[in-house]
């Protein structure tokens, strides 16, 4: 299957492209680490010298705004941002600070009873161990 392009992501939400709306949406698409603004600043500078962080922020802050992404606060000291906006959680590890996807099986993981009340956003952070850092963990032990 095909990966989408950010050009694409824009225009169905509502986004006019722009050569630097394009390469953010892009780099958001093709990297599954949950970057951070600086992250995506200093990727794609070398490449587009008449990119600033301002232009990185501002352009993310339309894409939150318009659906194309999620911001993540999982993160106590920077936002971080998923281009994938399908149902699923998030794991931090506490040693190495990675951050993965996880995925859930229902999208309504409430239950049906809610009430009067409409979700339009859910957001859950689980925080732990990653698999190399249990590793690591247990062989300084030993």
């Amino acid at each position: 299957m095909k990966k989408e392009k950010g050009y694409t992501r824009l225009v169905a939400n509502g986004i006019k492209p722009s050569l630097q709306r394009i390469a953010i949406m892009d780099y958001l698409i093709g990297n599954e680490n949950h970057p951070t603004v600086e992250m995506i600043f200093s990727e794609l500078y070398p490449n587009i010298p008449t990119l600033s962080r301002t232009t990185v922020y501002n352009t993310l802050k339309i894409l939150v705004e318009q659906g194309a992404v999620q911001m993540l606060t999982i993160d106590d000291k920077n936002c971080r941002y998923d281009a994938n906006i399908a149902p699923h959680a998030h794991f931090k590890c506490n040693r190495c600070g990675c951050i993965k996807d996880l995925p859930i099986k229902e999208e309504n993981i409430f239950g049906e009873n809610l009430g009067e009340i409409k979700i339009t956003e859910t957001q859950i952070y689980c925080k732990g161990y990653c698999k190399q850092c249990q590793e690591n963990i247990d062989t300084n032990i030993n």
